[in-house]
């Protein structure tokens, strides 16, 4: 039985004053074997991310199957205010959860990152810098990588191809490149070549490296409105991620990017002592960087992005022709051989 009228009935929701939503999922079952460090390096991940980001940013927290520890401390967090939204599911995989992130939700930028990374000061700062100097910018990476120059980002190799603003220069800081490959237990992941130079194109003043990694990016929200993937079965990799985070990029006619200065960790499963150094270093700053939202990019015809994304990527991976970019961008021979 129902009496009276229901007093929220047809009314608006209240508007939020946060654009930036910042999604992690998070699955920690147990704290032994891989992970035995993995709570501790959870709270060096919120702490950075409290420390560092400004009032406006909305943190949803999504526990896909944690254990009780994990799930109190979360609670606490939501109690306190700390975040904005705790999401408790059984383990239904990475991609499932930020699913649940996304939806119900709508605000001008979206962070995706795992539980596993030490957030820097101005890693918003540097992240808004690219998407207000890039228009076309749809995902934007505060870690740096000179191999992600050629995945699912020939758009912009075919569209800057001839430009000056397209060219390898120097990478700015080796020691975070190194850092990233020994968080992923391979220290040989990079080749001398791509510590040394990174692929960036230019708009003035501001330079960002060509491609995006997946572990912590940023995108624009149109990235999410017209994504047809709403379940995965995998409760992590697959094809999920090209799916959902990849593609949709790609097809929307944007660019996939990364701040040239890296300004995030990737800490992995081991507790190491230089994690605490480095988040003693961190300041607090909420101050709100200035930020002009770039305009929404019409879509574009279906041909073209295939021609751009699809038949430019078949030429591309044809030796002789990506010797010739490599060479044409700004490496030297031996360089390009070895890239």
């Amino acid at each position: 039985m129902r009496e009276g009228y229901n007093p929220n009935k047809d009314k608006n929701i209240h508007k939020t004053d946060c654009f930036h939503q910042v999604i992690i999922p998070v699955y920690i079952p147990n704290q032994e074997g891989y992970f035995k460090d993995s709570f501790k390096i959870l709270d060096y991940c919120l702490q950075s991310l409290f420390k560092t980001s400004h009032q406006h940013t909305y943190f949803t927290i999504v526990n896909n199957g944690s254990c009780t520890e994990v799930i109190t401390y979360l609670d606490t967090l939501l109690q306190q205010k700390k975040i904005h939204e705790l999401i408790h599911t059984t383990n239904i995989g990475k991609l499932n959860a930020v699913l649940k992130g996304i939806v119900g939700q709508r605000f001008q930028l979206v962070t995706i990152t795992d539980a596993d990374v030490l957030f820097l000061n101005n890693w918003q700062k540097k992240t808004y810098e690219v998407f207000e100097a890039f228009p076309k910018a749809g995902a934007v990476c505060p870690t740096p990588s000179s191999k992600s120059f050629n995945d699912k980002t020939y758009n912009i190799l075919f569209e800057k191809l001839f430009s000056k603003n397209l060219y390898f220069t120097d990478v700015l800081d080796q020691d975070a490149l190194r850092a990233f490959a020994h968080s992923i237990g391979n220290d040989n992941f990079y080749k001398k070549a791509h510590l040394q130079k990174y692929l960036v194109v230019a708009n003035g003043k501001v330079k960002a490296v060509v491609g995006a990694g997946h572990f912590v990016t940023t995108y624009r929200f149109e990235v999410f409105k017209k994504i047809t993937v709403t379940y995965s079965e995998f409760a992590l990799g697959g094809l999920s991620e090209n799916l959902l985070l990849d593609n949709p990029v790609v097809k929307n006619g944007l660019w996939r990017l990364s701040t040239q200065a890296n300004c995030a960790y990737h800490l992995g499963n081991v507790l190491e002592s230089w994690m605490s150094e480095v988040m003693d270093t961190i300041e607090y700053d909420l101050k709100m960087p200035l930020f002009n939202f770039p305009k929404e990019i019409k879509s574009e015809n279906k041909c073209f992005l295939w021609i751009k994304n699809d038949l430019f990527a078949i030429i591309f991976y044809r030796k002789a022709i990506r010797r010739w970019f490599l060479q044409y961008k700004g490496l030297s021979k031996n360089e390009a051989n070895d890239y």
